[in-house]
Protein backbone atom coordinates (compact mmCIF):
# COMPACT_ATOMS: atom_id res chain seq x y z
CA UNK A 1 0.00 0.00 0.00
CA UNK A 2 1.13 3.44 -0.83
CA UNK A 3 0.46 6.87 0.66
CA UNK A 4 -0.45 9.43 -1.87
CA UNK A 5 0.19 12.88 -0.90
CA UNK A 6 0.35 15.94 -3.37
CA UNK A 7 1.98 19.31 -3.23
CA UNK A 8 -0.65 20.62 -5.81
CA UNK A 9 -3.30 20.80 -2.87
CA UNK A 10 -3.38 21.55 0.31
CA UNK A 11 -2.61 19.37 2.88
CA UNK A 12 -5.38 17.04 4.73
CA UNK A 13 -7.37 18.51 7.56
CA UNK A 14 -7.15 15.29 9.60
CA UNK A 15 -5.36 12.19 10.33
CA UNK A 16 -5.55 10.34 6.57
CA UNK A 17 -3.85 9.90 3.55
CA UNK A 18 -5.60 12.26 0.55
CA UNK A 19 -5.33 8.93 -1.65
CA UNK A 20 -4.14 5.46 -1.24
CA UNK A 21 -2.71 3.22 -3.85
CA UNK A 22 -2.83 -0.65 -3.52
CA UNK A 23 -3.78 -3.30 -5.70
CA UNK A 24 -3.64 -1.21 -8.54
CA UNK A 25 -6.30 0.70 -7.06
CA UNK A 26 -6.50 4.32 -6.32
CA UNK A 27 -9.33 5.29 -3.24
CA UNK A 28 -8.95 8.79 -2.75
CA UNK A 29 -10.36 10.98 0.35
CA UNK A 30 -13.31 13.22 -0.27
CA UNK A 31 -11.85 16.24 -2.06
CA UNK A 32 -13.74 19.79 -0.61
CA UNK A 33 -13.87 22.89 -2.37
CA UNK A 34 -10.24 24.38 -1.36
CA UNK A 35 -7.42 26.27 -3.12
CA UNK A 36 -4.22 24.88 -3.10
CA UNK A 37 -3.89 27.95 0.10
CA UNK A 38 -6.47 26.19 1.68
CA UNK A 39 -8.98 28.73 0.99
CA UNK A 40 -12.90 27.61 0.18
CA UNK A 41 -13.68 29.18 -2.49
CA UNK A 42 -16.86 31.38 -2.70
CA UNK A 43 -20.49 29.22 -1.54
CA UNK A 44 -21.96 28.92 -5.12
CA UNK A 45 -22.87 25.68 -6.05
CA UNK A 46 -20.85 25.83 -9.46
CA UNK A 47 -17.90 27.29 -8.54
CA UNK A 48 -17.69 25.02 -5.53
CA UNK A 49 -18.08 21.95 -8.17
CA UNK A 50 -15.84 22.93 -9.86
CA UNK A 51 -12.74 23.35 -7.42
CA UNK A 52 -13.76 19.77 -6.11
CA UNK A 53 -13.47 18.34 -9.48
CA UNK A 54 -10.07 20.21 -10.45
CA UNK A 55 -8.81 18.79 -6.99
CA UNK A 56 -9.92 15.46 -7.67
CA UNK A 57 -8.26 15.68 -11.45
CA UNK A 58 -5.22 16.82 -9.74
CA UNK A 59 -5.20 14.39 -7.07
CA UNK A 60 -5.76 11.45 -9.11
CA UNK A 61 -2.78 12.79 -11.79
CA UNK A 62 -0.79 13.27 -8.57
CA UNK A 63 -1.52 8.93 -8.07
CA UNK A 64 -0.43 8.22 -11.52
CA UNK A 65 -4.41 7.91 -12.51
CA UNK A 66 -6.74 10.32 -14.25
CA UNK A 67 -10.40 11.10 -14.51
CA UNK A 68 -10.32 8.88 -17.55
CA UNK A 69 -9.80 5.63 -15.14
CA UNK A 70 -12.30 6.64 -12.57
CA UNK A 71 -14.47 3.64 -11.90
CA UNK A 72 -16.82 4.67 -8.95
CA UNK A 73 -17.52 8.19 -7.43
CA UNK A 74 -19.49 9.24 -4.63
CA UNK A 75 -20.75 12.58 -4.35
CA UNK A 76 -21.86 14.57 -0.89
CA UNK A 77 -24.06 17.61 -1.56
CA UNK A 78 -25.64 19.79 1.20
CA UNK A 79 -29.39 20.52 -0.89
CA UNK A 80 -30.22 17.33 -3.31
CA UNK A 81 -31.70 20.32 -4.86
CA UNK A 82 -28.39 21.11 -7.00
CA UNK A 83 -27.95 17.46 -8.23
CA UNK A 84 -29.41 18.92 -12.12
CA UNK A 85 -26.47 21.34 -11.60
CA UNK A 86 -23.38 19.39 -10.55
CA UNK A 87 -24.61 16.31 -12.87
CA UNK A 88 -24.10 19.20 -16.18
CA UNK A 89 -20.44 20.15 -14.51
CA UNK A 90 -19.72 16.29 -13.89
CA UNK A 91 -20.91 15.37 -17.22
CA UNK A 92 -18.43 18.02 -18.66
CA UNK A 93 -15.28 17.30 -16.68
CA UNK A 94 -15.50 13.13 -17.55
CA UNK A 95 -16.76 13.74 -21.16
CA UNK A 96 -17.68 10.57 -22.79
CA UNK A 97 -16.46 8.42 -19.72
CA UNK A 98 -19.27 7.43 -17.32
CA UNK A 99 -18.34 6.07 -13.59
CA UNK A 100 -20.39 4.44 -12.01
CA UNK A 101 -21.89 7.38 -9.28
CA UNK A 102 -23.78 7.44 -5.70
CA UNK A 103 -25.34 10.77 -5.10
CA UNK A 104 -25.96 11.62 -1.16
CA UNK A 105 -27.33 14.42 0.52
CA UNK A 106 -25.63 15.11 3.51
CA UNK A 107 -25.41 18.70 5.82
CA UNK A 108 -22.73 19.44 7.94
CA UNK A 109 -19.91 19.26 5.28
CA UNK A 110 -15.99 19.81 6.28
CA UNK A 111 -15.36 23.89 5.78
CA UNK A 112 -18.94 24.11 5.36
CA UNK A 113 -18.65 23.27 1.49
CA UNK A 114 -21.83 22.91 -0.58
CA UNK A 115 -20.24 19.56 -2.16
CA UNK A 116 -17.50 17.15 -1.52
CA UNK A 117 -16.63 14.60 -4.04
CA UNK A 118 -14.46 11.30 -3.51
CA UNK A 119 -13.66 8.21 -5.78
CA UNK A 120 -12.09 4.69 -6.85
CA UNK A 121 -10.26 4.69 -9.68
CA UNK A 122 -7.68 2.09 -11.47
CA UNK A 123 -3.93 2.94 -11.40
CA UNK A 124 -2.31 4.09 -15.32
CA UNK A 125 0.11 1.20 -15.49
CA UNK A 126 -2.50 -1.48 -13.68
CA UNK A 127 -4.00 -3.66 -16.91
Amino acid sequence: MKLIQSDNLPAAIGPYSPAVKVNGMIYTSAQVPVTLDGTIVERDIKIQTRQVLANLRTLLEDAESGMENVVKVSIFLENIEDFGVVNVLFAEAFGDHKPARSTIAAKGLPKNSLIMIDAMATASDYH
